[in-house]
């Protein structure tokens, strides 16, 4: 949890490259990975969490390009969660044939729980809860439509993300602020 409200975070490797602009704010959002269905997802996720979103991304594989692009996204919310966030959220979103529950706990500790019936998309909600510190139950009620499964959980996780992210004035945990320093 920080006391940012916006951050870069760049990652390169040889398979990828993902440049990462983040602020809390209004929701607008530049995205442009070369795969337009996931470029709609991150958009909607950033409209829906109320996150000013600049990301390009490249990659070789449609799979490295996606793990990075969790990674380096995750990595951008927790450096904007506030330190005295509301901390928790959960959404319901119904998509046509679709209804999927997010739940999820923004204290610093990562756990994931799904699935989403699409693997690629199951694995990004995994790298972007580990890298993002984010504890998320996702869980489909209903549904077969893969891609309104998949639009209902990124709405749903945006939705309940804006809701952890309330700065409510105090921290959220028995335990106070919890530091931990490395050297």
């Amino acid at each position: 949890m920080s006391t940012a409200t916006s951050t870069r975070v760049v990652r390169e490797t040889k398979e990828t490259k993902v440049t990462v602009e983040l602020a809390r704010g209004s929701g607008a959002a530049r995205v442009d990975t070369g795969l337009k269905f996931f470029d709609h997802m991150l958009a909607t996720f950033a409209r829906y969490a109320g996150l000013e979103l600049t990301l390009h991304a490249r990659g070789d594989l449609r799979h490295h390009l996606m793990e990075d692009v969790a990674i380096t996204l995750g990595t951008a919310v927790q450096r904007v969660v506030p330190a005295t966030a509301a901390r928790y959220g959960e959404r319901t979103v119904p998509m046509d044939d679709a209804l999927v529950q997010a739940c999820l706990d923004a204290g610093g500790r990562f756990y994931y729980r799904g699935p989403l019936k699409n693997r690629l998309y199951e694995h990004w909600m995994r790298s972007f809860c580990e890298h993002s510190r984010i504890t998320l139950h996702l869980r489909v009620l209903r549904g077969r439509d893969s891609h309104h499964l998949t639009e209902a959980a990124f709405k749903a996780l945006g939705l309940a993300l804006r809701d952890a992210m309330v700065d409510s004035g105090v921290v959220f945990s028995m335990k106070g602020s919890v530091s931990l320093e490395v050297t």
